[in-house]
C-alpha cells in the first residue's frame, strides 16, 4: 500500500516534539530531585506524627490526636519550608510536562501506524519509540502507586531521552512497508508483546540501579552522599523493582512462546538457537532468577537488586548489539 508522508511528516514532528517535552521535564524533575528533599521531609513528619500518637497514647487522648493535623518539623525553617514547596510545584509541572509528552509520543506511534498501514513496529527506530511509550507509561503508572517517588522521574527519562535520541538520529528510517518476511499476524502479537515487557523492564531496572546506590550509601555514608540523600528509602526501591518485574515477567514469557511458534511456521522449527534467541532466552533466565531470588531470605536486598540489573544490561544488549552487530535471522533492524 502507498505511504501517507503527510502523516509520516507528522509523526516525525511528534516524536520530536516529545522528545524535547521529556527534556524539559527532565529539568523540572531535576529541581525537585536536587532541591526539594521530599524523602526527608517525608521521614520528619513521620517522625514527627509517631511522637504526637504515642504521646496522645499515654495521655488517654489517642482519639482526639488521630484527628488533629500534623504540625511542622520544627527543624524546618520558613525559608526552608518556601524552598521546599517551589521544588514540588516543579516537580507537579514535570509530571504534566510528562503526560503530555507521553500523549505527543503516543500520537508519533498512531501516526506512523496510520501512515504505513500496519502495526508501527516493523524496524528499530519503530521499536525503540514503542519501548520508550511504553517505559513512560509504566512509569506514570508508578507515580500513580506511590506519589512520593515523583522526584526520581528524572532518572527514568535519562534512558528514555538517550534512547529517543539515538532512534530519531542513528536509527530513523523513513515511513516504509516491512519487508516480506515481517508480513504476519504474529507481528502484532510477538513483537507487542516484546514491546510491553522491554518497556516495563526499564523501570526496575533503573529503580534497581538506584537501590544499590541507596545501599552503597548506608554501608558508607560517605559515598554518594550528596545523591542518596533525595533518594527513598530502600525498601520502597526494591517494592517498585519486584512488583514492576512480576508484572513484566509473563508478558515477556509470552513473547518469547510467541516468538518460538512463529519461528516454527516461519522456519520449520521452533528453535534454533539463533543469537537473537539465545540473548531472549538468557534476559528469560535472569529474570526468573531475580524473580527467585527476591522469594528466597538470603538472597534478597542487595543480591536480587545485582541480578535484576544484569537482566535490564541484557535487554539492553539484545536491541542494539544483537540487532546492528550480529548477523543472523532476525536481522531485521531496517537500518
Amino acid at each position: 500500500m502507498p505511504i501517507d508522508e503527510t502523516l509520516s511528516r507528522f509523526s516525525d514532528w511528534s516524536y520530536n516534539t516529545a522528545t524535547l517535552i521529556y527534556v524539559v521535564a527532565m529539568m523540572f524533575f531535576a529541581v525537585e530531585q536536587s532541591f526539594g528533599r521530599v524523602g526527608r521531609l517525608r521521614a520528619e513528619r513521620t517522625a514527627v506524627r509517631r511522637r504526637e500518637l504515642v504521646g496522645a497514647s499515654v495521655g488517654g487522648s489517642a482519639e482526639a490526636a488521630e484527628g488533629t493535623d500534623t504540625p511542622e518539623p520544627p527543624s524546618l525553617t520558613p525559608s526552608a519550608k518556601k524552598s521546599i514547596a517551589r521544588a514540588a510545584r516543579f516537580g507537579r509541572m514535570g509530571v504534566s510536562l510528562l503526560v503530555l509528552g507521553g500523549l505527543l509520543h503516543l500520537s508519533a506511534l498512531v501516526l506512523r501506524g496510520l501512515a504505513t498501514s500496519r502495526v508501527p513496529w516493523g524496524n528499530m527506530y519503530e521499536y525503540i519509540m514503542a519501548v520508550c511509550l511504553m517505559a513512560v507509561i509504566t512509569w506514570l503508572v508508578v507515580l500513580r502507586k506511590y506519589p512520593s517517588v515523583r522526584h526520581l522521574s528524572v532518572f527514568v527519562l535519562l534512558p528514555v531521552v538517550i534512547l529517543l535520541f539515538l532512534g530519531g538520529t542513528a536509527l530513523y528510517v523513513t515511513a516504509a512497508p516491512v519487508q516480506p518476511a515481517l508480513q504476519s499476524y504474529w507481528l502484532a502479537i510477538h513483537v507487542t508483546a516484546a514491546i510491553v515487557a522491554s518497556g516495563m523492564f526499564l523501570v526496575p531496572g533503573v529503580a534497581s540501579m538506584l537501590y544499590l546506590v541507596r545501599d552503597a550509601h548506608e554501608a558508607n555514608p560517605a559515598r554518594f552522599a550528596k545523591l542518596s540523600g533525595h533518594l527513598p528509602g530502600r525498601e520502597v526501591l526494591d517494592r517498585i523493582s519486584y512488583r514492576t518485574t512480576v508484572l513484566a515477567f509473563p508478558i515477556y514469557t509470552f513473547g518469547v512462546l510467541c516468538g518460538a511458534i512463529w519461528a516454527e511456521a516461519a522456519w520449520g522449527r521452533f528453535w534454533g538457537w539463533d543469537p537473537k534467541e539465545t540473548v531472549a532466552f538468557v534476559a528469560w533466565v535472569v529474570y526468573a532468577c531475580y524473580l527467585h531470588a527476591r522469594a528466597t531470605a538470603g538472597w534478597r536486598g542487595k543480591p536480587a537488586a545485582w541480578v535484576n540489573v544484569a537482566g535490564f544490561a541484557v535487554i539492553i544488549f539484545n536491541l542494539f548489539f544483537i540487532n546492528l552487530v550480529t548477523a543472523g535471522l532476525h536481522s531485521y533492524a531496517g537500518v
